[in-house]
């Protein structure tokens, strides 16, 4: 079922109804959709080159408002739900310290699922849930999604297909890479100065 979704969502990429698509899918994938929007960024890009700006900004934009439904998915089915399931089997003060941690912590979680193959549903959902500062969950969202699918619609545009099976082929090692170089450049500067 799910290759007959993902094949479903590439051959969008060849109808006038593509960036629309796009817009809907990325918006979806942010909160709960299986399929991430890199299935339609893929051909788009290649098909039509001098678009990989407005492909990039579609895609961004749809994910970073579907993960505000992410966002309120957690914080109103927790009450609902996850509270009295937490309370149940006595994990509150586990829960707690773990909100403790991602209440200082959280931001960098919501940037690395941005940026990576980690589903970002679980990060959107999880902020939710622990009621992760807006300000900083939006432009972790933004500059994370924005540097994800401009850099994949880039990357396609500029080097065409061969570099879509590069892509395809270590697209997890290859921001997780990126991720440890932001992360430690941030660290060291914090610890140097």
């Amino acid at each position: 079922m799910l290759r007959r979704l993902y094949d479903w969502v590439m051959s969008l990429a060849a109808t006038r109804y593509a960036e629309a698509a796009l817009g809907v899918i990325a918006f979806i994938e942010s909160s709960f959709f299986p399929i991430p929007p890199d299935a339609l960024i893929i051909p788009m890009a290649l098909s039509e080159r001098r678009k990989w700006v407005r492909i990039g900004l579609v895609a961004t934009v749809g994910s970073v408002l579907g993960a505000y439904l992410g966002y309120a998915i957690g914080a109103v089915f927790y009450d609902v739900v996850g509270r009295p399931l937490i309370e149940f089997y006595g994990k509150a003060e586990a829960f707690n310290q773990l909100k403790g941690w991602y209440d200082e912590w959280g931001g960098w979680a919501v940037l690395f699922a941005a940026l990576t193959p980690f589903p970002y549903k679980v990060m959107t959902i999880f902020s939710g849930v622990v009621k992760l500062d807006l300000l900083t969950f939006t432009a972790v969202s933004i500059i994370g999604r924005g540097i994800r699918f401009f850099l994949v619609a880039w990357l396609l545009s500029r080097f065409g297909a061969p570099i879509q099976t590069f892509i395809e082929k270590n697209l997890g090692l290859l921001f997780t890479l990126f991720m440890v170089l932001l992360i430690g450049g941030f660290v060291a500067v914090r610890y140097m100065f």
